[in-house]
């Protein structure tokens, strides 16, 4: 999952981007609100974390402004305010969840998969596809009772098409949500990993639909 990081102290951000990494999430930092604007303007996230002490626009502007856009993007505010007022005036902004500094990074990840689960209207933990399951939080596939292992881009695109399964993600959907800013991506990187996911789950787990993109069918078998 990709996630946009809206963080200004630059030792807090490196070891935030690390440790969302370490935990299967694909950060993109930004330092200032303006930028996390014109980031949200740009590209597709799957949620943020956002500071609110930001420069040049704040962390409380920023999601007013987003969510008068009518953008429902799942954010969840990390800051070091942490007072009772200032919690409720962050969730009366607009935010989904309040954190406050210093975290445990265990703690932040758990939270921004229990966002994106109920952005989906998911209650469980587990993601199920038919026959196919996936642990978000443990990096585990089961195809039919049976596990499948999968490296981390080949798990992550699995991911994002079981999230909307049904539903068609053209190349270009799929690299956004896939990598973040500066990462070198080859010209067949989705058809590769699509390629391995049927070779390890069945042929038929994804369907291409020439010209728009991939599907992982909402009743797979």
């Amino acid at each position: 999952m990709r996630i946009l990081l809206v963080e200004d102290d630059a030792l807090l951000g490196d070891g935030l981007r690390a440790g969302l990494r370490q935990a299967g999430f694909y950060p993109d930092w930004v330092k200032d609100g303006s930028a996390a604007w014109h980031a949200l303007e740009a590209e597709t996230f799957t949620a943020m974390v956002l500071d609110l002490g930001l420069p040049k626009l704040g962390g409380l502007e920023l999601l007013k402004r987003l969510r008068a856009a009518k953008n429902s993007l799942p954010v969840l505010i990390l800051t070091a305010r942490d007072a009772v007022p200032d919690r409720i005036e962050g969730l009366d902004a607009g935010a989904d969840d309040y954190l406050v500094k210093p975290c445990d990074l265990g703690e932040l990840a758990a939270r921004l998969r229990a966002l994106v689960r109920r952005s989906l209207g998911q209650a469980s933990a587990l993601l199920e596809v038919g026959s196919l399951t996936l642990d978000p939080a443990a990096h585990a596939v089961t195809y039919r009772g049976q596990p499948v292992e999968l490296p981390a881009k080949e798990f992550t695109l699995l991911h994002e098409l079981a999230r909307e399964a049904g539903r068609v993600l053209s190349k270009d959907q799929l690299i956004q949500r896939m990598y973040p800013w500066g990462e070198e991506i080859e010209s067949n990187a989705i058809e590769v990993h699509i390629h391995h996911l049927r070779r390890k789950i069945a042929p038929h787990a994804i369907v291409t639909l020439r010209g728009v993109g991939y599907m992982l069918p909402k009743d797979l078998q």
